[in-house]
């Protein structure tokens, strides 16, 4: 496998889970937001400061993404890095984009983490976001 450096997306983030027919809230904000719709949901990721109490949400996630472009003809690179993560009890939140891929981690497993992509030789730029 290539060696990535990641870089530490610099807030915490709030995976938010809404009704399937809901429009996009207009507080789907911050410096990374994606948004997925189902059938059965709709998914907001972005800076949990915006997201309102009482939404169905788990917050403190920290995102690490793969600082380069990431050829959708590549195979096993989130296998990899998952079964890293899963060797040190690091449960994920994969996401990707048309140009590369991040990992949602728990702030309170940040360091087990940084220490399972560097164990595979990757490279962590960026510290834990403070909220």
């Amino acid at each position: 496998m290539d060696r990535f450096t990641f870089v530490v997306v610099p807030e915490r983030l709030s995976i938010a889970r809404l009704p399937a027919g809901m429009p996009v809230p207009d507080w789907a904000s911050g410096s990374f937001v994606t948004v997925s719709r189902t059938p059965t949901e709709l998914s907001v990721v972005c800076a949990q400061r915006f997201v309102p109490a009482g939404t169905q949400q788990e917050r403190d996630k920290v995102a690490l993404g793969i600082n380069s472009v990431v050829p959708m003809t590549t195979i096993g690179i989130l296998a990899a890095l998952c079964t890293a993560l899963a060797a040190r009890k690091v449960p994920v939140f994969a996401i990707s984009t048309y140009d590369t891929d991040y990992l949602l981690v728990s702030a309170d497993r940040f360091a087990e983490a940084k220490l399972a992509l560097e164990g595979l030789g990757h490279e962590i730029r960026g510290t834990l976001p403070q909220d």
